[in-house]
């Protein structure tokens, strides 16, 4: 599969790409508009951080008990239930006077169920346009997600920047109505793609399987901990420009779109894999400055350059794809999303207790220093794994 057309012409793949689309301007909505709304009612860039990023905490736990089920749950009966609850949870946020734990308690609740959810919908995929279509499709999505952030920031912060921030948590909650009742009209009925219950034991199976490949460790560690690092940067961006936040993201957002472009689109097959590293790299180096505190301008430029990154993410799932048996596709792809959003959290937390103790900006600095490290340290292990191992005496 190589043209754009040709993939839309793929039947199911439109109403699977219109439902996510609604998801994601929806998530973006409601995590600018929860960020805000902690910020003005705490002025603490930590909790601020981790009510935006703070449901990613909990994917480790799906990662562990529940990502089984990926494989073994009927795929539109499931992406149908699961915006049905993001929509419920989503409204629940914007009750006013709801007290801070509460608050956190349901974006928690709201991560654990999101973790058996990316399995699902990249497994569902992977079966919709078979192995040699899944890199030009996840880059289209990649770039869906680029723009539909773009815009559900854009929304979002005029709605905040007008309105308020229960208003676009509202707007959210009926997106996601919307995109659940497109995947119910516009998918068909598909057997689970592994039989048996979702289990405990299941989920530790097959995770220790994936696990058990050095080529495959390396892989999620590459997905997991850089981008994550750098996650935790743009968690600051609302207590670092508190006006102009929006922005920043918006600037992220399209970052990432010129990175899926150039990625899954422009670049040639042979180059691809010999990218992932660099482009790991240029995903933090951008945020060092930030120790100055640039104005708003340059910041915006070298947010929007660091983002190109994030398509070093195409490069590894790619080979993460290949690397897997088909019936532990969906179980893969989850662990990889699980692990990439619980590092998210993670990251979130650290860079918010940073801020917390020193200021944003230098927070930003220090996890995008980390980030970098991570990827050097990585770069130096893919190497001394693939020198050859020099023979033995007398051999």
């Amino acid at each position: 599969m190589r043209s754009y057309r040709e993939l839309f012409r793929t039947p199911e793949f439109t109403p699977f790409f219109l439902a996510a689309s609604a998801q994601t301007v929806a998530r973006t909505m409601a995590g600018l508009a929860l960020g805000t709304l902690v910020y003005r009612e705490t002025e603490s860039p930590l909790l601020s951080a981790v009510s935006m990023f703070g449901s990613s905490l909990v994917q480790v736990l799906g990662a562990t008990f529940l990502l089984s089920a990926a494989d073994r749950l009927p795929p539109r009966a499931a992406l149908t239930v699961l915006p049905l609850l993001f929509a419920a949870a989503t409204a629940a946020l914007a009750l006013p006077g709801l007290p801070v734990w509460a608050l956190f308690a349901i974006v928690l609740a709201t991560g654990l169920v999101e973790s058996v959810g990316g399995g699902v919908r990249w497994g569902l995929l992977n079966e919709i346009l078979a192995k040699d279509g899944y890199l030009l499709g996840r880059s289209v999505f990649n770039m869906m997600s680029g723009l539909m952030q773009i815009a559900g920031y854009a929304t979002g912060g005029a709605l905040v920047a007008l309105l308020s921030p229960r208003i676009s948590l509202l707007v959210a909650a009926a997106l996601y109505l919307l995109s659940a009742a497109v995947v119910r009209l516009g998918l068909t009925s598909r057997p689970p793609r592994t039989t048996g219950r979702p289990s405990v034991t299941a989920t530790w199976r097959a995770n220790a399987l994936l696990w058990s490949s050095a080529p495959r460790r390396q892989i999620y560690l590459a997905l997991w901990i850089p981008n994550g690092l750098v996650v935790g940067c743009e968690s600051l961006y609302v207590s670092y420009a508190p006006d102009a936040a929006g922005t920043l993201f918006a600037c992220a957002a399209l970052g990432m779109l010129a990175g899926d472009v150039l990625v899954g689109r422009l670049l040639p097959a042979r180059l691809r894999p010999r990218l992932g590293f660099p482009l790991l790299l240029l995903l933090a180096l951008p945020y060092v400055p930030f120790l100055l505190r640039p104005p708003l301008p340059l910041a915006a430029v070298a947010v929007t350059l660091a983002s190109v990154g994030f398509g070093a993410s195409l490069v590894q799932q790619e080979r993460l794809v290949a690397l897997t048996p088909d019936g532990l596709t969906g179980h893969a792809l989850g662990l990889h999303s699980a692990g990439m959003l619980t590092m998210q959290g993670v990251a979130a937390a650290l860079a918010g207790s940073v801020a917390q103790l020193t200021s944003p900006a230098a927070a930003m600095t220090a996890m995008a220093v980390a980030s970098a490290a991570v990827t050097l340290g990585l770069m130096a292990a893919a190497r001394r794994e693939q020198r050859p191992t020099a023979p033995l005496p007398g051999q």
